[in-house]
């Protein structure tokens, strides 16, 4: 028998479940399983638990783990009543049901009058931008239907009867956490001790619990009376609710149940865990003056900051990372979905529109492609569309179409990473991560229209990664984590195009 310790990381993502098994020391792994989660926007978390032990089963069981580590898909709404069973179907951060209420939320910040002090002068005059603001400065970010808060107020204003019964409410990573404990719904003969220890037993961590927008992550406190605007309720009511005790960055918490985890050695620890962003960030071992780019059906920048970043455009979410720092954000909706319309538009797959782009050159012979095919995010124009200007009769050749494309993907990544350098985060070194990092096209052009080296991490399950990683330093009672080599595939360089984004944001304007 084998004298490693293994640790185990969970990623319980939108689509699916996976569990690594890992050895603590390397961050080599052992075993994995995986299963699937049904499709859908609002999701019974039952599912969520057969996944995992389905998944757990597949990769050899947990017996042997002496501490594991959940990360899982942010913003979810999870509600319990009194005895911990769940509510209603949890909604999932990709449900846009509650896009009105997030709209109200903000014109309710924005509507009350101007602080006395001067504090507030500096705030816009619109009463919505103004209450953006103020969110902004509340919680970090600004509010739209994906974040946990406006799900709530959905609830309250459609489901009244349903938002009465809320004893608790916590996130998809909190319940399979909490789960795992050995805690669930209680029999209904259940005493007033034993319900509210049970309820009690939630825990979080401060990544995922600042993508809620009712915890302040610079604080570490969570915010009541943002719940209870949402509820429609007072504060003293609100701060009835049960809301995870958000844990240290490598505190332990509960206990794992023996029959679920630990049982050949002594017992199983259960780290934080936290949002599948700040995971994935941990298990790249990003650092700060980090940022990674992924580039899948959306774009993401996120940068670990040793400060918090209050975006005052909104633009920027301010969250939290697992290690005590902050992760900054900045996602556009369009990510290489941006490839495919080229791809598309032009009758060739990914290599042809990569070997056309190559016989172009820096700037597309001044055609652009503003990328904005369902509206945008960042910058914030929901109800844009996408525009390719710049074309004369000379310049109209497939070629030059098809690096537009490649360079307006990779251009409006460039936004993203200088909104969030704006805020002050030092950008040192650039991971290029997710479905769309794998397209010869982008990597080709990405060091030159981003203007740094760009490193290429091998593709790899990097939330459960970082959920491992998490797991080992939480066991290991040290006051840092452990360092797990990664992997690059290859580091891409290439000679800064500035006038390429140049071009691009004379285009967008």
């Amino acid at each position: 028998m084998s004298d490693r310790i293994l640790v185990a990381g969970i990623d319980t993502s939108t689509q699916s479940c996976k569990v690594r098994i890992t050895d603590a020391q390397t961050g080599q792994t052992v075993r994995f399983g995986s299963a699937k989660h049904p499709d859908g926007t609002s999701i019974n978390p039952d599912f969520w638990w057969q996944a995992f032990q389905e998944a757990a089963e597949q990769a050899g069981g947990l017996d042997d783990v002496v501490s594991l580590g959940v990360g899982g898909q942010q913003h979810g709404m999870v509600l319990l009543d009194e005895y911990g069973a769940v509510i209603r179907d949890a909604l999932l951060w990709n449900d846009t049901r509650s896009a009105p209420n997030a709209d109200a939320l903000i014109e309710a910040l924005g509507k009350e009058p101007l602080a006395t002090d001067g504090s507030e002068d500096d705030l816009d005059s619109d009463i919505m931008q103004r209450g953006r603001q103020r969110w902004v400065r509340a919680v970090g970010s600004s509010l739209v239907a994906s974040l946990t808060i406006t799900k709530v107020a959905w609830v309250a204003q459609h489901e009244p009867e349903q938002a009465q019964r809320i004893a608790a409410i916590c996130l998809p990573h909190d319940w399979l956490s909490w789960r795992i404990a050995g805690h669930g719904p209680l029999s209904k003969d259940a005493t007033e001790t034993e319900k509210q220890a049970n309820l009690q037993a939630l825990t979080t961590d401060r990544s995922d619990a600042s993508g809620t927008a009712y915890f302040d992550a610079t604080a570490n406190e969570y915010r009541y009376d943002l719940l209870a605007l949402a509820l429609g309720i007072s504060t003293e009511q609100a701060q009835q609710i049960i809301l995870p005790r958000v844990l240290e960055p490598s505190e332990a918490g509960n206990n794992a149940d023996p029959q679920i985890a630990g049982k050949l050695v002594g017992g199983c620890i259960i780290a934080p865990g936290g949002g599948d962003n700040a995971m994935a960030a941990f298990g790249l071992n990003m650092g700060v003056g980090d940022v990674s780019i992924s580039l899948g059906t959306s774009g993401v920048a996120a940068a670990v900051s040793p400060v918090p970043a209050y975006d005052m455009t909104a633009a920027v979410t301010g969250f939290a990372d697992c290690t005590g720092h902050w992760l900054p954000l900045a996602c556009t909706i369009n990510g290489s979905r941006i490839t495919d319309a080229g791809c598309a538009a032009l009758g060739v797959d990914y290599d042809g529109l990569a070997q056309l782009a190559a016989q172009s050159t820096p700037g597309a012979q001044g055609i652009t492609l503003v990328p904005y095919f369902d509206g945008e995010r960042t910058p914030n124009r929901p109800h844009a569309t996408a525009t390719l200007s710049g074309m004369t009769l000379a310049n109209t050749k497939k070629e030059h179409i098809a690096r537009a494309f490649v360079e307006g993907l990779l251009c409006s990544q460039r936004d993203c990473l200088e909104l969030v350098k704006s805020l002050g985060t030092e950008v040192k070194r650039v991971l290029l991560i997710g479905g769309g990092a794998k397209s010869k096209s982008v990597r080709a052009l990405a060091p030159s229209i981003l203007g740094l080296d760009v490193e290429l991490p091998v593709a790899d399950e990097y939330v459960a990664i970082g959920a491992a990683r998490q797991a080992a330093w939480v066991y290991s009672g040290e006051s840092e984590p452990p360092v797990w080599q990664v992997a690059n595939e290859t580091v891409l360089t290439g000679e800064p195009t500035e006038a390429v984004y140049q071009q691009y944001v004379a285009a967008r304007r």
